[in-house]
């Protein structure tokens, strides 16, 4: 569910198609959202997804219009057993599940997650995962938020998290230009990881995937020659980012965001566990 979703359901097969910088570019110049959710969604996970579309976001998470309730209808003809239903923002889908996920950032107000209508998200979830839980977040901090949450539904399972950006295909040896959506207090730290992890040598870096002007004026201000265009897909990643690198004989390459736990727990593991309580709850008939 995405606020770039596509007027009516439609699935994207992950599992079949070949989902690259000039298929989503082709779709891009046909005036679609390329770097909507359900897009994101089938590249990265290589799994079928159904596209919906929704209109605001009340402070409980309830989408003023919404697709969700249509999609789901095709997905239950789907050749698959277990579904997976995405908020989008701080909109929640419109259906009933048999478990719920909270995914909220230690980057944000913590009243937005203890306090104002906080609590309920957290008392409708089976799960917290807490993201962006850097080193520059507090123990005070932390600590705030890991009690409220245990005081507003004790027992619950909380995972800490940061994000690191993955590269989809192997970049060594290569010289990128890296686009994402993440504040700049947040790009040595980045930069240091891909070069690390990657082994790639970061020349350029814009942190305004979701501003089409700056990101363009980022990269005609990369003083420095790449070869490789690394993005998130999302905001500008195709109609600028892509279009960009590939009218300039650019290879360009696709980043996840992955979640690495910071408090030592299977975040992997929780979740499989997570689905077959769902999958239980769904064969006993029980209210989730």
């Amino acid at each position: 569910m995405g606020r770039g979703g596509p007027a009516e359901p439609e699935v994207i097969h992950g599992d079949e198609i070949k989902l690259d910088a000039e298929y989503l570019y082709e779709q891009a110049k046909q005036g679609r959202h390329a770097a909507s959710d359900h897009f994101e969604d089938a590249l990265m996970s290589r799994i079928p997804t159904v596209g919906c579309r929704r209109c605001g976001g009340g402070l409980a998470g309830e989408p003023f219009i919404s697709t969700v309730p249509a999609g789901a209808k095709v997905a239950n003809q789907l050749d698959v057993d277990f579904l997976v239903f995405e908020g989008s923002g701080a909109a929640m889908p419109p259906i009933r599940t048999d478990k719920r996920v909270t995914v909220a950032g230690m980057n944000q107000p913590l009243e937005y997650i203890i306090g104002y209508l906080g609590p309920l998200r957290i008392l409708l979830s089976d799960l917290v995962i807490l993201t962006n839980c850097e080193e520059s977040v507090s123990e005070k901090e932390m600590s705030r938020v890991l009690d409220g949450i245990q005081e507003i539904k004790p027992g619950i399972e909380v995972i800490t998290t940061v994000f690191r950006p993955v590269p989809l295909e192997d970049i060594s040896g290569r010289s990128v230009f890296f686009a994402t959506t993440a504040p700049e207090s947040a790009g040595p730290m980045l930069k240091e990881y891909l070069e690390t992890e990657a082994g790639a040598r970061v020349v350029g870096l814009s942190h305004h995937l979701s501003n089409r002007p700056l990101l363009r004026a980022d990269l005609e201000g990369c003083t420095e020659e790449f070869d490789v265009m690394v993005t998130e897909l999302k905001a500008a990643a195709v109609d600028v980012a892509t279009a960009v690198s590939l009218d300039l004989g650019k290879k360009v390459v696709y980043c996840d965001n992955v979640p690495l736990t910071t408090d030592g727990q299977d975040l992997a593991r929780s979740l499989v566990d997570l689905a077959g309580r769902a999958i239980d709850s769904f064969a006993g008939g029980g209210d989730g």
